[in-house]
């Protein structure tokens, strides 16, 4: 594969963890705890809109290669994720009287939870939307590109959320107000904000971003009950990348990890052409920049910029 096939697959993986990286970075904006259970949320997500694609099937068209009844299952699916993040928020989060310490150690808790059921109902296997897979795009094989209509409709679709989350953020009083109260809640609170209801709606957003982030993670790959919280320290690594609070920042975060994730096995081939002395070194680095390792380099790099910009890319006194 080329270079320019592993950034196409690079772009169409970042997608997903855009989505992940907003929605944990707008909950910790706002509720001011690591939430562990938001990769659990994209799981329910995913689960919830392959039930709904096997009620509903394909209704008889398509978009970019996806029934339609497959983007029913998606807003199906944002909505399920949205609505068990309100609960556990109003049920579990919110009677709590600890720091944020003590709210982080309950999500891990509530991450366990989610899973179970999930792993209860469903099994322990992996399984797949029942949606024909397709032949990669035949004008852009030639160049060693070979993303299906499928990758573009991620793309695409996460594309438009993404806008839709700016227009909202910098342009409806929603907006106004989620920021306002990001930066001072304190202040927001003594204005006269409704907090609880702007609390609220930022659970909604961000777990539904998070949900969509599943659904297209199942389609990418496969689901399992483990497929968010696989991907949950990869969504930490991006959102702490962008800058901890930074809902643009998780934004760059998310596409810088998850390219670097996609482009691990080109760096594996650009070091084994180097003429690298002595030998034992070259299979050093041959072993150490390999697939298995995409996950672990991210985290480095991660790692050398925060020396270099301690507060993330976006992060607060960032220059």
């Amino acid at each position: 594969m080329t270079v320019i096939g592993y950034l196409a697959n690079g772009l169409v993986f970042s997608s997903i963890i855009v989505l992940g990286s907003i929605g944990l970075s707008l909950v910790y904006s706002i509720a001011d705890f690591a939430n562990f259970a938001h990769g659990d949320t994209m799981t329910i997500g995913a689960y919830a809109s392959l039930v709904t694609f096997g009620a509903v099937g394909g209704l008889g068209g398509a978009v970019l290669g996806l029934p339609y009844g497959f983007f029913v299952a998606l807003v199906v699916g944002i909505a399920a994720a949205a609505a068990v993040a309100v609960i556990t928020e109003r049920v579990i989060y919110e009677p709590l009287d600890v720091d944020s310490i003590g709210l982080l150690i309950t999500s891990i808790g509530i991450a366990f939870v989610y899973r179970a059921l999930i792993q209860i109902r469903f099994g322990s296997d992996f399984t797949r939307f029942d949606i024909q897979p397709l032949r990669p795009i035949e004008a852009l094989v030639p160049y060693g590109v070979r993303v299906t209509l499928h990758d573009v409709a991620i793309v695409v679709s996460a594309a438009v959320l993404v806008v839709g989350l700016h227009v909202l953020l910098q342009y409806t009083d929603l907006g106004r107000k989620m920021r306002a109260m990001a930066d001072n809640p304190d202040l927001a609170r003594v204005s006269g904000l409704r907090t609880k209801r702007v609390k609220l709606w930022t659970w909604v957003i961000g777990a539904g971003l998070a949900g969509a982030g599943g659904v297209f993670l199942g389609l990418f790959n496969q689901l399992s009950p483990r497929m968010g919280f696989n991907l949950l320290l990869v969504i930490f690594a991006a959102v702490i990348l962008g800058g901890i609070g930074s809902v643009y920042g998780a934004m760059a975060g998310g596409f810088l990890i998850g390219m670097i994730n996609q482009l691990t096995p080109f760096f594996s081939d650009v070091v084994e052409a180097l003429p690298i002395w002595p030998g034992w070194l070259a299979r050093l680095l041959e072993s150490l920049i390999s697939i298995e390792y995409a996950n672990a380099i991210a985290f480095v790099i991660m790692v050398a910029v925060l020396l270099v910009r301690p507060n993330g890319i976006a992060g607060e006194g960032a220059t």
